[in-house]
């Protein structure tokens, strides 16, 4: 069974120039996922077809109106059902690879994008949770939803070549990959390590997961503050820092 995925925007042409293309074109072709992008302005009712408002209390900016917000979600539940609501927004949760697999469990998913200051804040009443990608602000919303949807499309069975391949990414396991070469062996004196070479498939092993493990406490520390690390991880990461964390 297909995920549903809805999108509501206001620029509702933004999406197919960039969901078309890789992993989440692949989604889309082999109907992994079904994708319906709603255009805000088709739920106003004034003849500028206006989205959004002066603030109450004065301010800068333009916010949201909540009116064609759950006009949109109403006409979504009566052809797909409710779905799991979700705002994208800079105040939300932070978004992580496994809040990215526990979304990609869902059936359905409908995905708000807001503009300008932001949203009238009663639409907090008509979601499910809102989402950020970071501590930082971006123009709309729509950025934002794409980065989920092929987040979540490359989780989903048939869509990787090779299934397995997304098991070593970044934060899968809670750590920072570990660094990937392939040819040239040797790239102007600058070799490819030798255990990569050597054929022994333990060994790798063990340099891959020290190298995780390096790469996560030179960049990216308090992540392994969150692990419960093995006696072997302590022991790898001890041999290349001289630290155990």
């Amino acid at each position: 069974m297909a995920l549903i995925v809805d999108v509501v925007s206001i620029f509702p042409g933004m999406f197919s120039p960039v969901l078309g293309f890789g992993m989440t074109g692949r989604a889309l072709a082999k109907s992994v996922v079904e994708l319906h992008i709603t255009d805000l302005r088709a739920h106003t009712t004034d003849k500028h077809r206006s989205t959004d408002d002066t603030p109450y209390g004065g301010g800068s900016g333009m916010v949201m109106l909540i009116e064609p917000l759950t006009r949109a979600l109403s006409a979504i539940e009566a052809v797909r059902g409710r779905g799991h609501r979700m705002l994208m927004s800079p105040a939300g949760r932070p978004l992580t690879q496994s809040r990215v697999r526990e979304l990609s469990r869902f059936p359905h998913l409908v995905l708000l994008c807001g503009r300008y200051e932001g949203v009238d804040d009663r639409i907090l009443d008509y979601i499910d949770e809102e989402v950020s990608l970071g501590d930082f602000v971006l123009s709309g919303g729509e950025l934002p939803a794409m980065v989920v949807i092929d987040a979540i499309a490359r989780l989903l069975p048939g869509v990787l070549h090779n299934e397995n391949s997304c098991e070593d990414e970044s934060f899968q396991n809670g750590l920072l990959e570990y660094p990937q070469y392939t040819r040239p062996a040797d790239f102007e004196g600058r070799a490819v390590p030798s255990v990569l070479l050597s054929g022994n498939h333990e060994q790798i092993r063990r340099w891959r997961r020290q190298m995780s493990l390096l790469r996560t406490w030179q960049r990216r520390p308090e992540l392994l503050q969150q692990m419960e690390l093995s006696a072997e991880d302590r022991g790898l990461l001890a041999a290349t820092t001289g630290r155990i964390a």
